[in-house]
């Protein structure tokens, strides 16, 4: 199966919209954000808001985020403002902005602690530096559930790279990590048992080193070069 490369963050326009919570206001939002050449990246429920003004018979709303690339700000709140379904709107900043990259850490909870202390100490050096570095555990017990978990990075916004940290992987959890490899996303796993080391970009067996050099892979600031590496245990 064909790899693809991972691509940089592209830039976007951050909204929170208060929107009528009724059948269609998002489809009406879409057609104008496309009407002024934006493209929906990322679409987030942030909480129901309740009624839009005092009256019993007011209609509910709810609150959303929304990212938009290739648009103008000022255009797409122009375009956005005037809708009879958007009560309010505020300009925000990106999630990309805000948190950057994200390393997602997965497996026992011991080694995802450790994993976690490397990459957060890493993640600290290079965010000094201008980067944002973003690190997400968690701690799953039983094949799967983590093989799930697995799968489901690929649904995660701005998720760079999978840390697999763990005693024993292999079965469905290894053809999961394939699956993900295949989309862009690689993979380090812990030195284990199992099947799982030979379905990752790189095998390491100190779990801090592991988050390490996780980190200093996807900064831009640093110049490890993880094609160089893949394939190697250490």
């Amino acid at each position: 199966m064909p790899r693809r490369t991972p691509q940089p963050l592209p830039s976007a326009v951050a909204v929170r919209l208060e929107l009528l919570d009724e059948p269609g206001a998002m489809s009406v939002v879409a057609a104008n954000v496309g009407a002024v050449g934006g493209r929906v990246r990322t679409l987030a429920t942030v909480r129901r808001a309740g009624k839009a003004g005092v009256e019993a018979t007011d209609a509910d709303t709810v609150e959303v985020e929304l990212e938009v690339e290739d648009a103008d700000e000022r255009a797409l709140v122009e375009a956005l403002e005037p809708l009879r379904e958007v009560i309010a709107l505020s300009v925000t900043r990106s999630m990309g902005k805000v948190f950057g990259k994200r390393i997602i850490v997965v497996g026992g909870g011991a080694q995802v602690a450790q994993v976690a202390l490397g990459a957060v100490t890493e993640a600290d050096r290079h965010n000094l530096r201008g980067e944002k570095i973003s690190v997400d555990t968690i701690p799953l017990v039983g094949e799967e559930n983590i093989a799930a978990a697995v799968r489901a990075v690929a649904d995660l916004p701005r998720a760079r790279m999978l840390v697999l940290a763990g005693s024993i992987m292999g079965g469905e959890i290894s053809r999961a990590a394939e699956e993900l490899r295949a989309v862009g996303i690689p993979i380090i796993a812990l030195n284990m048992v199992g099947s799982i080391t030979d379905h990752v970009d790189l095998v390491i067996s100190d779990p801090v080193q592991a988050g390490t050099m996780a980190v200093m892979a996807v900064a831009d600031t640093a110049t490890f070069d993880l094609a160089k590496q893949r394939g190697r245990r250490y």
